[in-house]
């Protein structure tokens, strides 16, 4: 089953001699489960790949669906709703809310969307991260590492038909980096999630099962994570 789909994504900025076409004819699908990194340099378009594919930004022609919700045909109330409960976000910057505790922040999206928390869940993936002992602790009071496995798990919380990671170790140490990345796959495989990650780093790339590589606002090839020959 394919979980996220692209078709002809377009992003344009600007007009004729300024024109940048941050996307141009972007087609691709992520399947259930499967976990998938987007690289490119800077500037290749893949972080605006990302917000589209998020609903975090509209394109300028094309279709993206998500669950198979065509999600650029809703309003954005609709939409804002539809992201929270079917997307989880994991971003470079944490965005942990600094005065709630570890669990607080972790089921915060679940409480903002007034739904049941479900606890064993929530145990499940706090002791998976490595979090049990830092539950009550606030994000200023952990170390890089430690803020990045709780967003991990404040975007799994929600059971999301996919989580989108944008640079997810772009603020940590080479170390940190492969600890943050090895605990995301191996959730991603716990629990089924599916996943799409945008990285610049090759290394961290090869944790993915298919590496999704973009040039210049379109793809420019794929393989199997590990096979450097395909």
């Amino acid at each position: 089953m394919d979980i996220l789909k692209t078709e002809e994504l377009k992003k344009y900025y600007g007009k004729e001699e300024t024109l940048v076409k941050a996307l141009d004819g972007v087609n691709f699908t992520v399947h259930d489960g499967e976990f998938v990194a987007i690289v490119g340099t800077s500037g290749s378009g893949k972080s605006t790949l990302l917000h589209m594919m998020g609903g975090l930004d509209r394109p300028t022609s094309g279709k993206v669906e998500v669950a198979g919700k065509d999600i650029f045909t809703m309003k954005d109330d609709e939409l804002t709703i539809f992201r929270r409960r079917k997307i989880g976000f994991v971003f470079q910057s944490y965005n942990l809310v600094p005065v709630l505790n570890v669990y607080e922040n972790i089921v915060l999206p679940i409480e903002l969307d007034g739904n049941k928390i479900d606890k064993r869940h929530i145990e499940s993936i706090i002791e998976t991260l490595g979090l049990t002992d830092k539950v009550n602790s606030l994000p200023g009071q952990l170390s890089g590492g430690q803020q990045q496995r709780v967003a991990i798990a404040r975007a799994l919380a929600s059971k999301p038909a996919i989580i989108l990671a944008d640079e997810p170790t772009g603020n940590l140490d080479s170390r940190t980096s492969l600890d943050v990345l090895g605990l995301l796959k191996i959730t991603s495989k716990k629990f089924s999630q599916t996943i799409v990650m945008i990285t610049h780093n090759e290394e961290i790339a090869q944790m993915a099962d298919r590496i999704i590589r973009i040039e210049d606002g379109k793809i420019a090839g794929g393989r199997i994570a590990g096979d450097r020959n395909a």
